[in-house]
């Protein structure tokens, strides 16, 4: 099994949006990078860390695994879509998706300045400045974090 963690606009898509509808495609990834994780590497039962980005505060909010195997992502091919890429070829799409099934919200939310906070997860890509929006994340790191949603929340000082 591998471990992931999934960025997503909580106005957008959001842990509770996941909840409600139990398993849901993950389209629009237009990076290349995330693209080749997606199709390349993940796995059909890896677990994700569901990640609210451009919130307040941004953080880890849930769980989640991979559902499906990857397969083109219908939005390129759609005008209409947010994420219509017109130089993309049915016989051979350029972007891909997988299913996602909702796991579990997490007692608390593991916020960014807390997850920095911890020289533990220091090589951890999202705390590298990365802005993918699919990211591997270690085993160690993904228990590390579930085990921090599980307790009190620090406190600040």
């Amino acid at each position: 099994m591998q471990y992931w963690l999934m960025k997503s606009e909580p106005g957008d898509y959001s842990i509770d949006d996941l909840e409600r509808d139990g398993t849901e495609h993950w389209d629009g990834i237009r990076n290349y990078q995330a693209r080749n994780l997606m199709r390349d590497q993940m796995k059909v039962g890896d677990r994700v860390l569901f990640y609210h980005s451009n919130a307040k505060p941004p953080g880890v909010v849930g769980v989640a695994e991979i559902a499906g195997r990857p397969y083109p992502d219908h939005t390129q091919f759609d005008p209409d879509a947010k994420y219509y890429d017109p130089t993309s070829d049915q016989d051979n799409p350029r972007w891909i998706m997988v299913d996602v099934r909702f796991v579990e919200k997490l007692p608390r939310l593991v916020s960014l300045p807390e997850l920095r906070s911890y020289g533990e997860l220091a090589d951890m890509v999202l705390l590298n400045r990365s802005r993918l929006s699919v990211q591997p994340v270690t085993k160690e790191q993904y228990q590390f974090i579930l085990d921090r949603a599980r307790e009190p929340a620090p406190e600040k000082g």
